[in-house]
């Protein structure tokens, strides 16, 4: 096993620990986010329905750099949220540490209105 499948197991296995405690429900639903070399992914998830609410993503914003395109990202999720109805929202970083286009993308949605 290389460097980079260990990376990758250890982030799922600490998504899952954190997933073990976080739902989304309809009332305050999930903010997943996934994030890739190449870009970064975020759903608002209502567990109790397996629904995708809203989701977003930055292969469509091509200035700045990745951590304000992540920004970008959040406020875009944060808008298509409230055309949904939803202000608040419970956060999973997805086994990823809560800094860099993370946390950029979290102050994003804040910015845009989400509440976490």
């Amino acid at each position: 096993m290389d460097k980079n499948q260990r990376k990758s197991r250890r982030r799922k296995k600490i998504h899952w620990r954190v997933r073990s405690s976080i739902t989304g429900t309809a009332e305050r639903p999930r903010l997943n986010v996934y994030r890739s070399n190449r870009a970064i992914y975020a759903q608002i998830v209502d567990d109790t329905k397996n629904h995708t609410i809203a989701s977003a993503n930055s292969l469509t914003i091509n200035e700045g750099t990745k951590s304000d395109q992540a920004a970008e990202v959040g406020k875009l999720i944060a808008e298509k949220a409230k055309e949904s109805n939803v202000e608040k929202v419970v956060f999973d970083r997805g086994g990823y540490l809560y800094h860099g286009r993370v946390q950029a993308l979290a102050e994003g949605a804040r910015e845009g209105g989400l509440k976490f």
